[in-house]
């Protein structure tokens, strides 16, 4: 946005922080907030402090600096009160589990790490965070943030010292990240209709088990080498001797690959699915759904302490699932594949929308990071961190709010400016 429209949208943004900023209690910190989101929504390369305070009127660079950086206003109630207001608004069909990194030089910035940089594509010194959003068609918006403090930085108390991070904060796996905002989330009256999540998450048996236990229904991408029984294999239990143990009921065939048991079916097997209209036409592809129950020892062990729990005894038979599977015209071999916990009646044209909706993540990240500066923090403490990611989730929540309205008669209208791509990524 430019300056004519940053400030066309003044009074429609007053309202928004009025609103949002609610639970920061000095009105001088809510009148911060405002000029920060100003900053972060201006047109500029550069969404750090230094040249936001230089392009806003009433920017005061230590102002700011001491709002982001060192200020005590809690973060978390201004989240709660985006989501709350948010996800009515987009009416989400999937909340999308995902993480983001930051590049970062130097080993001072808080939970920096050498580990994989998907921004990069590689190994590289960063910070990642995990991000829950609610998902549609047309709209989407992070509704909360877990950075991920690495092993390393357990027991480093200098770095942590100096940093700020909480004590009670510590090393957690990036899949009980994901876990965790859900938790805090449903306290808040906010439950998901269905996660949505990539092979990182999907991959792992212990976040799928995390999910059924809450009951929450998922569709998540798994790679090729995930093995399954089919869905009507029975575990047996082999003749007792009389002696010892009763042998433990346990499926006697091997299971399969994903990607051995789609070839299998063939490509007569596949159906033709369009899941929406994209830029060029509609988008379409052949799919395959087919009932399985997801095999390997922890998938087993996890099994067995949840039927234990439940019913006291465990028959050693596997949950099922649904494995969705593509195999696009011309590809020699299928290419994707998604498990999902759905009902088994679940028509196939709504797991393959599922399936594919997380491409609004890209579209988050692109805006959050190209256009609203949130990997532009230059900042190193734990709460500079969180002040910063909650703006930016404001400042997003405001202009899909802006996008969202009904649009005025006239060209130049605020709504009708920020729903162009190039205006606000």
């Amino acid at each position: 946005m430019d300056a004519h429209e940053v400030n066309r949208a003044r009074a429609q943004l007053g309202l928004f922080v009025d609103d949002v900023f609610a639970s920061v209690p000095r009105k001088d910190q809510r009148a911060k907030g405002d000029c920060y989101l100003r900053g972060l929504m201006l047109d500029g390369r550069r969404k750090s402090i230094q040249p936001m305070a230089e392009r806003l009127p009433d920017g005061n660079e230590q102002n700011l600096q001491q709002f982001v950086n060192q200020s005590t206003w809690d973060p978390l109630p201004v989240r709660r009160r985006i989501a709350e207001r948010m996800v009515p608004r987009i009416g989400p069909q999937a909340w999308a589990v995902d993480d983001v990194s930051f590049p970062k030089d130097g080993n001072m910035s808080v939970a920096v790490a050498h580990q994989y940089c998907g921004a990069l594509g590689k190994q590289a010194n960063c910070q990642v965070a995990v991000s829950v959003h609610a998902v549609s068609d047309a709209a989407s918006c992070p509704l909360q943030w877990r950075l991920f403090v690495p092993q390393e930085w357990a027991q480093d108390a200098e770095r942590r010292h100096k940093t700020g991070v909480p004590q009670e904060i510590g090393h957690r796996e990036k899949w009980r990240l994901a876990l965790d905002p859900l938790d805090e989330l449903a306290t808040w009256g906010l439950v998901p209709p269905v996660v949505v999540a990539d092979a990182g998450y999907g991959q792992n048996a212990d976040f799928r088990a995390g999910l059924a236990d809450r009951d929450i229904a998922y569709v998540v991408a798994v790679r090729s080498d995930v093995t399954v029984h089919p869905h009507d294999a029975l575990p047996v239990a082999p003749p007792w001797s009389g002696k010892g143990r009763r042998p433990q009921p346990r499926y006697r065939d091997k299971p399969s690959s994903v990607a051995i048991l789609a070839t299998g079916r063939g490509r007569q097997a596949f159906t033709e699915v369009t899941w929406r209209e994209g830029s060029r036409g509609p988008m379409r592809s052949r799919f395959l759904a087919v009932r399985v129950r997801p095999a390997g020892v922890r998938a087993r062990r996890l099994a067995q302490t949840a039927a234990t729990a439940r019913e006291g005894v465990w028959a050693g038979v596997l949950p099922e699932v649904t494995l969705l599977v593509e195999w696009p015209a011309g590809a020699e071999a299928p290419t994707d594949y998604w498990l999902s916990n759905l009902p088994a009646d679940t028509p196939i044209a709504d797991l393959v929308r599922l399936a594919k909706i997380r491409w609004r993540i890209e579209h988050d990240y692109r805006e959050l990071k190209h256009g609203l500066g949130l990997d532009h923090f230059e900042g190193r403490s734990w709460r500079g961190w969180h002040h910063h990611v909650t703006l930016v989730t404001a400042a997003h929540a405001f202009l899909t709010e802006q996008r969202l309205a009904p649009k005025a008669d006239t060209p130049d209208s605020p709504s009708t400016r920020s729903s162009t791509p190039s205006r606000t990524c």
